[in-house]
């Protein structure tokens, strides 16, 4: 072997030791807020609440306490307790007023109050932010049933006597 291949290969040795030696572990860096996500993905908000809150105790950076505040806002909107849910998005907002996760979830909030007007501001900012959202769609979607019903188009009279339909049976 030449002296210059053995040079690269022992710098290519080194490099694979040093690397095994300083493993670097990828993972959720706020593991109780991941946890809450989970819980409140998987429909328990109060373990989710509960995990979040010890998330954004947690929080190392502003990315994390947006993240934990607005899943805080989307937990206490399925316990419909939608003030506390609001202070939570109005502090996720105050951080960022381009967070649409959170946009959504106060939109919600809001046409769950009947403050139609703030939910639409909400949802048109979220839908420009993310305009495929499926989580905006389906929130406009219930924002249009509570201020635009559509009426049933089909309606069944059932004032029909039933004595004449038992004469008509016996004739």
């Amino acid at each position: 072997m030449k002296p210059a291949s053995i040079t690269i290969l022992f710098l290519l040795v080194a490099q694979s030791l040093f690397a095994q030696d300083n493993r670097s572990i990828l993972g959720p860096g706020n593991v109780p807020l991941q946890d809450g996500a989970n819980a409140l993905r998987a429909g328990d908000a109060e373990e989710g609440i509960k995990l979040t809150l010890i998330g954004l105790a947690q929080a190392n950076n502003s990315r994390e306490r947006i993240t934990a505040n607005s899943n805080l806002c989307a937990g206490y909107a399925l316990l419909a307790r939608y003030e506390l849910g609001l202070k939570y998005c109005n502090e996720a907002l105050a951080e960022n007023d381009q967070h649409w996760r959170a946009r959504s979830n106060r939109a919600l909030i809001y046409v769950k109050l009947r403050r139609f007007m703030d939910a639409d501001e909400d949802l048109k900012v979220g839908e420009k932010l993310a305009p495929n959202s499926n989580t905006l769609q389906a929130v406009r979607k219930m924002y249009l049933d509570a201020t635009n019903p559509v009426a049933p188009s089909v309606v069944i009279d059932d004032r029909r006597d039933s004595s004449a339909v038992e004469d008509e049976a016996g004739d």
